[in-house]
C-alpha cells in the first residue's frame, strides 16, 4: 500500500522548488534553478538504496533498481522532467490540500475572485470525494511533471521495501528542459540502457499514449519602414499590418482553441512589434506526417506570396521541425503497449489509449532508439493557475509502476 500522505508530502516538496525553464538560454540546463531539484533527485535516490545514481553536466539524473530475479528479463526505464513551462510562474508555489472534495467551487484566490469551477473545468466532477493538490491561484502548480517524478520514486521505495515482489532491471531517468522541448537532447540513451522505457507525463488517470504530434516551429520577421508619419504618404511600411495580413492568411478555424482528436493546427503564441519590424512565433502541429508537411509548405507559400506582392522580401521566415510521432517507433513493439494496458485493467483502472494532443520527452527518445510510451501522471489543467492534480490518481501511477515492473518479469519467465 503506498503511504498516501508520504506521497503527498513528497509532491509538496518538489513542486515547492521553483524549476521554470528558460526559451531564450543556450545552456543545459535552461536555468540554473533547476539544479536544485536534480540533486535532490539524486540525493533521495542514493538514500533510499538505488544503484548507480549519477547526475550528470547536463543535470540529467538517472539510476538503478537491481533485477531480484534468477531469469533474463528486459531493462524497463521510466523517466519524468523536472523543468516547469515559462508559460506561467512556478515561483514560489503554495499548494492547496481539499480533502473529501465535495463538487464544488475551490476559491483559489478570494482576493482576486480566481475561482477552479467544474461549472468550467467538468474533469473535476470525476475527483468527487477524493483530495485534490490545487495552486493558490497565483502560480502554476507544477504536476507538471513532478507528479510524475514523485509517483517514480514512490514506486523505487516501495519495490525496495517489497523484495517480494519479483522483477528485472529498472532504470529510471529525470530530464531538465522537456518544456521548451530540449528535454531528450543530450539524453544518454546507451548509458540508459533500457530496452524501452515509459514516460510519467499525461494528465488524468488511465491515459496511454504511444501517439503525438508532428512538431514544428516557425519564427516570422516582418519588415516594415518608418517615417515621420505626418509626411508618410507613399513611405512608411507598417510592419505591423502586414503581420496581420500574415495571420489572416492562415486558415482561420485550424488554431488549438478550434481542434481536438487528430486535427492539427498552426498557433501564433507571441507577438511583438513596432512599425520598422515585428515578430511572430507559430508552432505547427499534426499527428498525420503528410498533414504537418503540408502545413509546413502553406506557411513557406504565404511567406512566399507575400513577398512576390510587396515586391520585396517583407517577410523572413525561419521554420524547424522540432519532433515527431513516435507512433513509427513503438508500432513495431506494441507488447510494451500492451503490458502498461493489462498493469491498468488489473488495478481496476480504465484505460484511455489515445493520441498525445502535444509532444513528450518519450517522441524524441523513440526516435533515438528508446521506445517509450506515455503513461497518465495524474494532473490536469497544466500550464497555469488552475492546475490540479487528485492524490488518488497519483497513488494509482504508482501503483501502476510497480505492476509494470511486475508484468515485465512474469512474461519473461521462461
Amino acid at each position: 500500500m503506498i503511504d498516501k500522505q508520504k506521497l503527498i508530502a513528497r509532491f509538496i516538496s518538489y513542486v515547492t522548488i521553483d524549476t521554470e525553464s528558460d526559451p531564450n538560454s543556450e545552456t543545459t540546463p535552461s536555468s540554473e534553478k533547476q539544479w536544485n531539484l536534480a540533486k535532490k533527485l539524486a540525493k533521495e535516490l542514493e538514500g533510499m538504496g538505488m544503484e548507480d545514481v549519477s547526475i550528470d553536466k547536463n543535470a540529467y539524473v538517472m539510476a538503478t533498481l537491481p533485477s531480484n530475479v534468477g531469469h533474463e528479463v528486459p531493462t524497463i526505464g521510466f523517466i519524468s522532467h523536472f523543468d516547469t513551462t515559462p508559460d506561467y510562474t512556478g515561483a514560489n508555489v503554495n499548494p492547496q490540500i481539499i480533502e473529501n472534495y465535495d463538487g464544488k467551487d475551490i476559491v483559489l484566490d478570494a482576493k482576486e475572485n480566481i475561482v477552479l469551477s467544474p461549472d468550467y473545468f467538468e474533469d473535476l466532477l470525476l475527483y468527487k470525494g477524493q483530495t485534490l493538490i490545487t495552486t493558490d491561484g497565483t502560480t502554476l502548480l507544477g504536476a507538471d511533471d513532478k507528479a510524475g517524478i514523485t509517483e517514480i520514486m514512490e514506486a523505487m521505495k516501495y519495490l525496495l521495501a517489497h523484495p517480494e515482489i519479483k522483477h528485472g532491471k529498472i532504470r529510471v531517468g529525470f530530464t531538465p528542459d522537456e518544456e521548451i522541448g530540449r528535454g531528450a537532447h543530450k539524453f544518454d540513451v546507451e548509458k540508459f540502457g533500457a530496452d524501452w522505457a515509459y514516460t510519467m507525463d499525461g494528465s488524468q488517470i488511465g491515459e496511454l499514449e504511444y501517439e503525438n504530434f508532428n512538431a514544428a516551429g516557425a519564427k516570422v520577421k516582418v519588415k516594415g519602414k518608418i517615417v515621420h508619419p505626418g509626411y508618410a504618404k507613399g513611405k512608411m511600411v507598417n510592419s505591423m499590418l502586414i503581420a496581420n495580413e500574415f495571420i489572416a492568411a492562415l486558415p482561420q478555424y485550424e488554431i488549438p482553441q478550434e481542434t481536438e482528436g487528430y486535427e492539427g493546427f498552426f498557433h501564433l503564441y507571441s507577438i511583438s512589434g513596432k512599425v520598422e519590424e515585428t515578430h511572430l512565433e507559430y508552432i505547427i502541429r499534426d499527428h498525420d506526417r503528410q498533414k504537418f508537411e503540408d502545413r509546413k509548405a502553406l506557411i513557406q507559400e504565404i511567406a512566399a506570396t507575400m513577398n512576390k506582392a510587396y515586391g520585396r522580401a517583407v517577410i523572413e521566415l525561419e521554420l524547424k521541425d522540432q519532433y515527431y510521432n513516435m507512433r513509427e517507433k513503438v508500432e513495431p513493439v506494441m507488447h510494451i503497449v500492451a503490458i502498461a494496458e493489462e498493469a491498468m485493467k488489473e488495478l481496476g483502472i480504465k484505460p484511455l489509449i489515445k493520441a498525445i494532443r502535444g509532444g513528450t520527452d518519450g517522441s524524441q527518445l523513440s526516435y533515438m532508439g528508446l521506445p517509450c510510451p506515455n503513461i497518465f501522471a495524474g494532473g490536469h489543467n497544466f500550464h497555469g493557475r488552475y492546475e490540479y492534480v487528485p492524490v488518488e490518481s497519483m497513488i494509482k501511477a504508482t501503483e501502476v509502476i510497480v505492476k509494470i515492473a511486475e508484468l515485465t518479469a512474469e512474461k519473461f519467465d521462461r
